[in-house]
């Protein structure tokens, strides 16, 4: 009987443990990506309300790039190859979309900079990338993210030489919205 408990106990341990590794592994994405934000690691730009408090008077050189992953049925691009600004200054840059297809497509953008420690002072205040976007077939947007560098940059003995900075995109098809995926393809939601 002592066994019996015995082997339980360890059954019921092992359980425990097998739980605990997947609530962890669970939240590690979510947790990465938090951190990834507030740090800037990994060339991930931070999340901003506003602008910067101040303008410097050196400038700095953003170029754009944007991606699709394998098997996204859009075109996707800047609308400007790069674009020089004061440093905290406030930038506006374009991108557009064109789904091609005849049905329509869901998609979620994923960003970084480079160099990667430019991440940390790269700052969105507003973005594309913050929600998914559904195209319909043959639409056509034109998408804004409103950034600054911010001018702390220049005080950091690593990276105050940095004066290029990639903003890269990549989008990635998702699943339609329930909602959005029970329309009629005619009578999708425009988002021009």
């Amino acid at each position: 009987m002592k066994r019996l408990e015995g082997n339980n106990r360890t059954a019921a341990m092992l359980v425990g443990v097998i739980v605990t590794m997947g609530a962890l592994a669970w939240a590690a994405v979510p947790f990465y990506s938090w951190f990834c934000q507030v740090t800037g690691y990994g060339g991930t730009p931070s999340i901003r309300e506003a602008g910067a408090d101040r303008v410097l008077d050196q400038t700095i050189n953003v170029r754009f790039d944007a991606n699709t992953a394998q098997g996204m049925g859009w075109e996707f691009r800047p609308l400007q190859n790069e674009m020089t600004l004061r440093i905290g200054e406030t930038g506006m840059a374009f991108y557009e979309a064109y789904n091609p297809t005849d049905h329509a497509i869901a998609g979620q953008a994923s960003y970084n900079v480079a160099p990667d420690l430019a991440g940390y002072y790269f700052s969105k205040i507003q973005c594309f990338c913050f929600t998914e976007q559904v195209l319909q077939p043959g639409e056509r947007v034109k998408m804004p993210v409103i950034f600054f560098v911010d001018p702390d940059i220049v005080t950091d003995s690593d990276a105050n030489g940095i004066r290029d900075i990639t903003l890269s995109y990549t989008f990635f098809e998702i699943d339609l919205p329930k909602a959005q995926a029970a329309l009629p393809p005619a009578e999708g939601p425009n988002y021009n």
